[in-house]
Protein backbone atom coordinates (compact mmCIF):
# COMPACT_ATOMS: atom_id res chain seq x y z
CA UNK A 1 0.00 0.00 0.00
CA UNK A 2 1.13 3.56 -0.63
CA UNK A 3 0.01 6.39 1.64
CA UNK A 4 1.53 9.86 2.12
CA UNK A 5 3.18 10.26 5.54
CA UNK A 6 0.40 12.67 6.56
CA UNK A 7 -2.22 9.91 6.16
CA UNK A 8 -2.89 8.00 9.43
CA UNK A 9 -3.08 4.77 7.41
CA UNK A 10 0.66 5.06 6.71
CA UNK A 11 1.17 3.88 10.32
CA UNK A 12 -0.83 0.67 9.94
CA UNK A 13 1.05 -2.52 10.73
CA UNK A 14 2.60 -4.21 7.72
CA UNK A 15 0.47 -7.10 6.40
CA UNK A 16 1.41 -10.62 7.39
CA UNK A 17 4.14 -12.24 5.36
CA UNK A 18 1.76 -14.92 4.11
CA UNK A 19 1.39 -14.63 0.38
CA UNK A 20 -2.04 -13.78 -1.03
CA UNK A 21 -3.66 -16.42 -3.20
CA UNK A 22 -2.80 -16.05 -6.88
CA UNK A 23 -5.35 -14.00 -8.79
CA UNK A 24 -7.05 -16.08 -11.47
CA UNK A 25 -10.06 -13.84 -12.15
CA UNK A 26 -11.12 -10.25 -11.60
CA UNK A 27 -14.47 -8.77 -10.70
CA UNK A 28 -15.33 -5.32 -11.96
CA UNK A 29 -16.31 -2.36 -9.82
CA UNK A 30 -20.00 -1.66 -9.31
CA UNK A 31 -21.43 1.85 -9.63
CA UNK A 32 -24.89 2.76 -8.34
CA UNK A 33 -25.93 6.34 -9.07
CA UNK A 34 -28.97 6.84 -6.87
CA UNK A 35 -29.41 10.37 -8.25
CA UNK A 36 -29.88 9.02 -11.77
CA UNK A 37 -31.94 5.90 -11.03
CA UNK A 38 -35.45 5.14 -9.88
CA UNK A 39 -35.74 3.91 -6.27
CA UNK A 40 -36.17 0.20 -5.62
CA UNK A 41 -38.73 0.77 -2.85
CA UNK A 42 -41.36 3.48 -2.46
CA UNK A 43 -43.87 4.22 0.26
CA UNK A 44 -46.17 7.03 1.30
CA UNK A 45 -43.33 8.94 2.97
CA UNK A 46 -40.14 7.34 1.67
CA UNK A 47 -38.14 6.47 -1.42
CA UNK A 48 -35.32 3.95 -1.00
CA UNK A 49 -32.45 3.01 -3.30
CA UNK A 50 -30.74 -0.36 -2.76
CA UNK A 51 -27.31 -1.50 -3.98
CA UNK A 52 -24.90 -4.09 -2.70
CA UNK A 53 -21.43 -5.54 -2.48
CA UNK A 54 -20.80 -9.22 -1.92
CA UNK A 55 -21.12 -8.99 1.86
CA UNK A 56 -23.08 -5.75 2.44
CA UNK A 57 -26.16 -3.86 1.27
CA UNK A 58 -26.78 -0.11 1.31
CA UNK A 59 -30.31 1.28 1.61
CA UNK A 60 -30.36 5.03 0.98
CA UNK A 61 -33.70 6.70 1.71
CA UNK A 62 -35.27 10.13 1.22
CA UNK A 63 -37.96 10.42 3.87
CA UNK A 64 -40.78 12.74 4.89
CA UNK A 65 -42.09 13.22 8.46
CA UNK A 66 -43.81 10.10 9.76
CA UNK A 67 -41.92 7.68 7.52
CA UNK A 68 -41.47 4.23 9.04
CA UNK A 69 -38.66 1.87 8.01
CA UNK A 70 -39.38 -1.58 9.41
CA UNK A 71 -37.78 -5.03 9.35
CA UNK A 72 -40.02 -7.94 10.34
CA UNK A 73 -37.38 -10.64 10.83
CA UNK A 74 -33.90 -9.23 10.27
CA UNK A 75 -31.39 -12.12 10.57
CA UNK A 76 -28.49 -10.09 12.00
CA UNK A 77 -27.47 -6.64 13.20
CA UNK A 78 -27.74 -3.67 10.89
CA UNK A 79 -26.61 -0.06 10.89
CA UNK A 80 -28.69 3.12 10.80
CA UNK A 81 -27.09 6.50 10.03
CA UNK A 82 -28.90 9.80 10.56
CA UNK A 83 -26.43 12.24 8.97
CA UNK A 84 -28.51 15.37 9.58
CA UNK A 85 -28.96 16.84 13.07
CA UNK A 86 -32.47 17.99 12.15
CA UNK A 87 -33.69 14.44 11.49
CA UNK A 88 -34.16 12.28 14.59
CA UNK A 89 -35.86 8.91 15.01
CA UNK A 90 -37.53 6.51 17.40
CA UNK A 91 -35.99 3.05 17.12
CA UNK A 92 -37.94 0.07 18.44
CA UNK A 93 -36.39 -3.39 18.54
CA UNK A 94 -38.19 -6.15 20.40
CA UNK A 95 -39.32 -4.68 23.73
CA UNK A 96 -36.79 -1.84 23.58
CA UNK A 97 -37.57 1.70 22.38
CA UNK A 98 -34.81 4.31 22.05
CA UNK A 99 -35.04 7.97 21.05
CA UNK A 100 -32.14 8.73 18.73
CA UNK A 101 -30.94 12.25 17.97
CA UNK A 102 -30.04 13.39 14.50
CA UNK A 103 -26.34 13.18 13.75
CA UNK A 104 -26.11 9.62 15.09
CA UNK A 105 -25.07 6.15 14.01
CA UNK A 106 -27.07 3.25 15.45
CA UNK A 107 -26.63 -0.51 15.47
CA UNK A 108 -29.97 -2.30 15.55
CA UNK A 109 -30.21 -5.89 16.87
CA UNK A 110 -31.51 -8.89 14.92
CA UNK A 111 -35.23 -9.61 14.78
CA UNK A 112 -38.15 -7.26 14.34
CA UNK A 113 -37.38 -3.53 14.38
CA UNK A 114 -39.08 -0.28 13.49
CA UNK A 115 -37.57 3.13 12.76
CA UNK A 116 -39.99 6.09 12.90
CA UNK A 117 -38.50 9.27 11.45
CA UNK A 118 -39.23 12.68 12.94
CA UNK A 119 -38.55 14.97 10.06
CA UNK A 120 -37.52 15.06 6.42
CA UNK A 121 -34.14 14.23 5.00
CA UNK A 122 -31.68 11.44 4.32
CA UNK A 123 -31.54 8.11 6.09
CA UNK A 124 -28.91 5.45 5.47
CA UNK A 125 -29.16 1.82 6.51
CA UNK A 126 -26.42 -0.75 5.96
CA UNK A 127 -27.08 -4.48 6.17
CA UNK A 128 -25.07 -7.62 5.62
CA UNK A 129 -26.02 -9.52 2.48
CA UNK A 130 -27.58 -12.23 4.69
CA UNK A 131 -30.76 -10.13 4.35
CA UNK A 132 -31.89 -12.10 1.30
CA UNK A 133 -34.98 -10.03 0.49
CA UNK A 134 -32.96 -6.81 0.32
CA UNK A 135 -30.13 -8.46 -1.59
CA UNK A 136 -32.58 -9.62 -4.27
CA UNK A 137 -34.05 -6.11 -4.58
CA UNK A 138 -30.73 -4.35 -5.18
CA UNK A 139 -30.25 -2.50 -8.45
CA UNK A 140 -27.06 -4.48 -9.06
CA UNK A 141 -28.30 -7.85 -7.77
CA UNK A 142 -27.41 -9.55 -11.06
CA UNK A 143 -23.76 -8.67 -10.53
CA UNK A 144 -23.70 -11.04 -7.55
CA UNK A 145 -25.51 -14.00 -9.06
CA UNK A 146 -22.17 -15.72 -8.47
CA UNK A 147 -19.72 -14.72 -5.72
CA UNK A 148 -17.12 -12.24 -6.88
CA UNK A 149 -13.55 -13.38 -7.27
CA UNK A 150 -11.05 -12.70 -4.45
CA UNK A 151 -13.62 -11.61 -1.81
CA UNK A 152 -13.50 -13.56 1.44
CA UNK A 153 -16.84 -14.80 2.74
CA UNK A 154 -18.48 -12.97 5.63
CA UNK A 155 -17.69 -14.46 9.04
CA UNK A 156 -19.44 -12.48 11.81
CA UNK A 157 -17.34 -11.17 14.67
CA UNK A 158 -18.18 -11.97 18.35
CA UNK A 159 -21.48 -10.80 19.83
CA UNK A 160 -21.39 -7.43 21.61
CA UNK A 161 -20.60 -7.15 25.28
CA UNK A 162 -23.88 -7.14 27.20
CA UNK A 163 -25.77 -8.76 24.34
CA UNK A 164 -27.63 -7.37 21.36
CA UNK A 165 -29.50 -4.12 21.92
CA UNK A 166 -30.01 -0.75 20.26
CA UNK A 167 -26.66 1.04 20.47
CA UNK A 168 -26.52 4.71 19.38
CA UNK A 169 -23.41 6.88 19.07
CA UNK A 170 -22.93 10.51 18.09
CA UNK A 171 -21.29 11.01 14.71
CA UNK A 172 -19.26 13.78 16.36
CA UNK A 173 -17.86 11.45 19.03
CA UNK A 174 -14.24 10.59 19.39
CA UNK A 175 -12.53 12.98 17.02
CA UNK A 176 -8.82 13.14 17.64
CA UNK A 177 -5.38 13.58 16.13
CA UNK A 178 -3.98 10.52 14.39
CA UNK A 179 -7.34 8.85 13.76
CA UNK A 180 -8.48 8.03 10.25
CA UNK A 181 -12.08 9.30 10.11
CA UNK A 182 -14.69 8.24 12.68
CA UNK A 183 -14.84 4.46 12.68
CA UNK A 184 -17.59 2.31 14.18
CA UNK A 185 -18.17 -1.44 13.98
CA UNK A 186 -20.67 -4.14 14.84
CA UNK A 187 -20.61 -7.91 14.38
CA UNK A 188 -20.80 -7.77 10.58
CA UNK A 189 -19.92 -4.23 9.46
CA UNK A 190 -17.34 -1.49 9.80
CA UNK A 191 -18.42 2.04 8.92
CA UNK A 192 -15.92 4.88 8.53
CA UNK A 193 -17.38 8.38 8.44
CA UNK A 194 -14.51 9.97 6.54
CA UNK A 195 -13.53 13.52 7.36
CA UNK A 196 -15.36 15.92 5.04
CA UNK A 197 -13.35 17.60 2.32
CA UNK A 198 -13.94 21.19 1.31
CA UNK A 199 -13.20 21.64 -2.35
CA UNK A 200 -10.85 19.65 -4.55
CA UNK A 201 -8.38 17.10 -3.21
CA UNK A 202 -4.70 17.80 -3.81
CA UNK A 203 -3.79 15.47 -6.69
CA UNK A 204 -0.14 15.43 -5.58
CA UNK A 205 -1.08 13.77 -2.27
CA UNK A 206 -3.37 10.87 -3.21
CA UNK A 207 -3.38 7.47 -1.47
CA UNK A 208 -3.49 4.62 -4.02
CA UNK A 209 -3.69 1.26 -2.21
CA UNK A 210 -5.29 -2.16 -2.50
CA UNK A 211 -6.96 -4.83 -0.34
CA UNK A 212 -6.09 -8.50 -0.80
CA UNK A 213 -9.49 -10.05 -0.05
CA UNK A 214 -12.17 -7.54 0.91
CA UNK A 215 -14.34 -5.01 -0.88
CA UNK A 216 -14.64 -1.34 -0.07
CA UNK A 217 -18.00 0.36 -0.38
CA UNK A 218 -17.67 4.12 -0.92
CA UNK A 219 -20.96 5.92 -0.32
CA UNK A 220 -20.93 9.55 -1.46
CA UNK A 221 -23.49 11.60 0.49
CA UNK A 222 -22.35 15.15 -0.40
CA UNK A 223 -20.49 16.65 -3.33
CA UNK A 224 -18.75 14.39 -5.80
CA UNK A 225 -15.68 12.18 -6.16
CA UNK A 226 -13.73 10.52 -8.92
CA UNK A 227 -12.76 6.95 -8.06
CA UNK A 228 -9.53 5.96 -9.79
CA UNK A 229 -9.27 2.16 -10.05
CA UNK A 230 -6.54 0.00 -11.62
CA UNK A 231 -6.35 -3.78 -11.82
CA UNK A 232 -2.79 -5.17 -11.56
CA UNK A 233 -1.42 -7.11 -14.50
CA UNK A 234 -1.22 -10.87 -14.07
CA UNK A 235 0.52 -13.57 -16.12
CA UNK A 236 -2.84 -14.28 -17.77
CA UNK A 237 -3.46 -11.30 -20.04
CA UNK A 238 -7.02 -12.46 -20.71
CA UNK A 239 -8.22 -11.11 -17.35
CA UNK A 240 -6.56 -7.68 -17.60
CA UNK A 241 -8.92 -4.73 -17.26
CA UNK A 242 -8.69 -1.11 -18.34
CA UNK A 243 -8.21 1.59 -15.72
CA UNK A 244 -11.38 3.35 -14.59
CA UNK A 245 -11.80 6.98 -13.51
CA UNK A 246 -15.46 7.19 -12.57
CA UNK A 247 -17.18 10.40 -11.49
CA UNK A 248 -19.77 9.70 -8.78
CA UNK A 249 -21.89 12.52 -7.38
CA UNK A 250 -24.09 12.35 -4.28
CA UNK A 251 -25.88 10.14 -3.51
CA UNK A 252 -24.10 7.13 -4.96
CA UNK A 253 -22.37 3.88 -4.02
CA UNK A 254 -19.19 2.49 -5.56
CA UNK A 255 -18.11 -1.06 -4.71
CA UNK A 256 -14.35 -1.41 -5.20
CA UNK A 257 -13.23 -5.05 -5.60
CA UNK A 258 -9.98 -6.62 -4.42
CA UNK A 259 -7.16 -6.54 -5.31
CA UNK A 260 -7.65 -3.44 -7.46
CA UNK A 261 -5.51 -0.40 -6.69
CA UNK A 262 -7.73 2.57 -5.91
CA UNK A 263 -7.92 6.09 -4.60
CA UNK A 264 -10.69 8.70 -4.49
CA UNK A 265 -10.55 12.45 -4.97
CA UNK A 266 -13.13 15.09 -4.22
CA UNK A 267 -13.79 17.18 -7.32
CA UNK A 268 -16.52 19.71 -6.48
CA UNK A 269 -16.37 23.06 -4.69
CA UNK A 270 -17.84 23.12 -1.20
CA UNK A 271 -18.62 20.10 0.97
CA UNK A 272 -17.62 16.61 -0.19
CA UNK A 273 -18.50 13.76 2.19
CA UNK A 274 -18.02 10.03 1.82
CA UNK A 275 -18.63 6.96 4.01
CA UNK A 276 -16.49 3.85 3.64
CA UNK A 277 -18.09 0.45 4.33
CA UNK A 278 -16.41 -2.89 5.01
CA UNK A 279 -17.89 -6.31 5.80
CA UNK A 280 -16.73 -7.99 7.97
CA UNK A 281 -14.95 -5.32 10.07
CA UNK A 282 -11.32 -4.61 9.22
CA UNK A 283 -8.83 -6.17 11.62
CA UNK A 284 -6.02 -3.71 10.80
CA UNK A 285 -8.16 -0.68 11.67
CA UNK A 286 -9.48 -2.47 14.77
CA UNK A 287 -5.97 -3.17 16.04
CA UNK A 288 -5.05 0.54 16.08
CA UNK A 289 -5.69 1.82 19.63
CA UNK A 290 -8.42 4.45 19.67
CA UNK A 291 -9.40 4.17 16.03
CA UNK A 292 -12.72 2.33 16.51
CA UNK A 293 -14.89 4.60 18.62
CA UNK A 294 -17.21 1.87 19.95
CA UNK A 295 -14.55 -0.85 20.32
CA UNK A 296 -15.38 -1.30 24.01
CA UNK A 297 -18.83 -2.63 23.02
CA UNK A 298 -17.75 -5.00 20.23
CA UNK A 299 -14.95 -7.53 20.81
CA UNK A 300 -12.52 -8.51 18.09
CA UNK A 301 -12.11 -12.18 17.16
CA UNK A 302 -10.31 -13.95 19.99
CA UNK A 303 -11.44 -11.44 22.61
CA UNK A 304 -14.03 -12.40 25.22
CA UNK A 305 -17.31 -10.59 25.49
Amino acid sequence: MSYPSSDPRSKLAAPAAAKAAPVKAYAGADYARFYAEEPQQTGENERTWLARGQNFIVAYSDVQPGAVLARAAQPDEYCLILPEKELSATVTAGAETVEVAGGSIVFVPPGASRITLKGAGRVIRIFSSVAADLAAACSNAASYAQPHANVALLEPWPEPRGGFKVRAYSLEAGGGEGRFGRIFRCTTLMVNMLDPRLGLRDVTALSPHHHDDFEQGSLVIDGGYIHDIRWPWTPDMRIWREDEHELMAAPSLTVIPPPSIHTSRSVLPGLNQMIDIFSPPRLDFSQKPGWVINAADYPMPGETA
